[in-house]
C-alpha cells in the first residue's frame, strides 16, 4: 500500500478530506447496513432537529502506525460505550457497539493511505458522530438519525514538544449539575466557545471551570480532564457527575497505578488544593496530556513547581508510558491496542 504524498512531519491540526467514510441512516426504528461512500456531504433538511435543537453526539480516536508496522486504534470499545452513554442522555438509537468498531475497522482500512507513518509524529483522527435529520419544529427528538464516522490525517497537537501553557479559573460554568457534562454533547462544546476564545483574548491558553454548584472544585476544561501530581507523588484526579469521562485519563490512571506503581486517586479535589500541587496537566485525545505550568485566578497566580519549561517529571513518564503502548515500543495491557491491519 502506497502511502499519499503528505508532508506527513509538517501536518497541523486540521481537516484533510480523506477518501472513504461510513454513512448508515436510522429510520422506521432501525438501522439501515451502512455503506462506505467517497461523498463528503450531509445533505439534510432546513428542519433538521440537529440544526434546531442540537441533538447530536460524538467520539474522538486515533489510528496509529506502530513501530513493527501495524496500523491500530487504541481502546475503541470504549470510545462506542461512551456513545452509547451520549445517545442514551440526548433520547437518540444507539449504534450497536460491535457495528461502531466494525465502522471505525473500515472507515481506516479504506483511508490506509492516509494513516502516517511511524515515526511522523502523525496520526489519523476518527471523527464517529450522529445527528437528528429529519424536519422537527416542536421541541422533541428526531424520528430519524445519521450515524457518520470521517477520517483525517492530522499533526502532534503541539509542534516541538508540549510546553507547558497557562490557564486562568473562568468564571463561566461549563456544566449544570445532574445536565449533560458526562456524554460528549455537541451542545456541550457550543456553550464552551465564547469562554475559550475570551480567554485566548484575555492571554491564556485553557479554562478551568469549576464545579457550578458550590465554585469550589475543580471540574475539567472546555476540553479535556485535569490530573495532578501532589508533592509526595500522588496522581489525583477530579470526580463529579459533570465531567466527561476520558478515555485517556482512565487509561493514565492504569498506567500510574498497575505499570508504574504510583499511588492513585480520583476523589473531589477542592481549588485550594491547588496551589499545594506539584504538577498539573490536561489529558485527552488530542494531545495525551498538556502540562499546566501557571493557573490565573483573577489577577493572582499559581505556579506549578515543575515550571514553564517543560513537563514534570512524573507527567513526563505517565506521557512516555501510555504513547509507548500506542505506538507499540511497550507492551499493553490486554484489549488496549486494536490491532486494524
Amino acid at each position: 500500500m502506497e502511502k499519499k504524498d503528505i508532508d506527513w512531519s509538517n501536518l497541523g491540526f486540521g481537516y484533510i478530506q480523506t477518501d472513504k467514510r461510513f454513512v448508515s441512516n436510522f429510520k422506521d426504528g432501525a438501522w439501515d447496513e451502512g455503506t462506505l461512500t467517497s461523498d463528503a456531504n450531509v445533505v439534510i433538511s432546513e428542519c433538521a432537529c440537529v440544526l434546531q435543537y442540537a441533538q447530536t453526539c460524538f467520539e474522538g480516536l486515533k489510528a496509529y502506525t506502530t513501530e513493527d508496522g501495524k496500523i491500530v486504534c487504541f481502546r475503541p470499545d470504549l470510545n462506542a460505550s461512551r456513545m452509547k452513554d451520549s445517545c442514551e442522555r440526548l433520547e437518540m438509537p444507539v449504534f450497536p457497539e460491535d457495528r461502531f468498531i466494525q465502522a471505525v475497522n473500515d472507515v481506516v482500512k479504506a483511508n490506509a493511505a492516509y494513516v502516517p507513518p511511524y515515526g511522523s509524529g502523525a496520526t489519523l483522527y476518527i471523527r464517529p458522530y450522529m445527528f437528528g435529520s429529519n424536519a422537527v419544529i416542536g421541541v422533541k427528538p428526531a424520528d430519524e438519525y445519521q450515524f457518520r464516522i470521517f477520517a483525517t490525517p492530522v499533526g502532534p497537537y503541539f509542534k516541538g514538544g508540549a510546553k507547558p501553557i497557562t490557564i486562568r479559573v473562568c468564571d463561566f460554568d461549563r456544566a449544570a449539575p445532574h445536565g449533560t457534562g458526562h456524554i460528549k454533547a455537541g451542545l456541550n462544546y457550543a456553550m464552551s466557545l465564547y469562554a475559550i476564545m475570551d480567554a485566548h483574548r484575555q492571554g491564556f491558553d485553557e479554562n478551568m471551570y469549576l464545579d457550578a454548584g458550590t465554585r469550589t472544585k475543580v471540574e475539567e476544561t472546555g476540553g479535556a480532564n485535569f490530573i495532578f501530581v501532589t508533592k509526595d507523588g500522588k496522581i489525583v484526579t477530579p470526580k463529579s457527575d459533570s465531567i466527561l469521562p476520558s478515555i485517556t485519563r482512565r487509561s493514565l490512571m492504569y498506567v500510574a497505578e498497575h505499570i508504574l506503581g504510583m499511588e492513585v486517586e480520583q476523589r473531589e479535589v477542592y481549588f485550594d488544593e491547588v496551589k499545594d500541587m506539584a504538577e498539573c496537566g490536561l489529558c485527552g485525545t488530542a494531545a495525551v496530556i498538556s502540562p499546566v505550568g501557571k493557573i490565573n485566578d483573577h489577577g493572582k497566580e499559581i505556579c506549578l513547581p515543575s515550571g514553564m519549561e517543560e513537563m514534570g517529571p512524573v507527567t513526563k513518564k505517565l506521557y512516555d508510558t501510555l504513547t509507548g503502548i500506542q505506538m507499540g515500543r511497550i507492551e499493553a495491557p490486554e484489549g488496549w491496542i486494536h490491532v486494524i491491519r
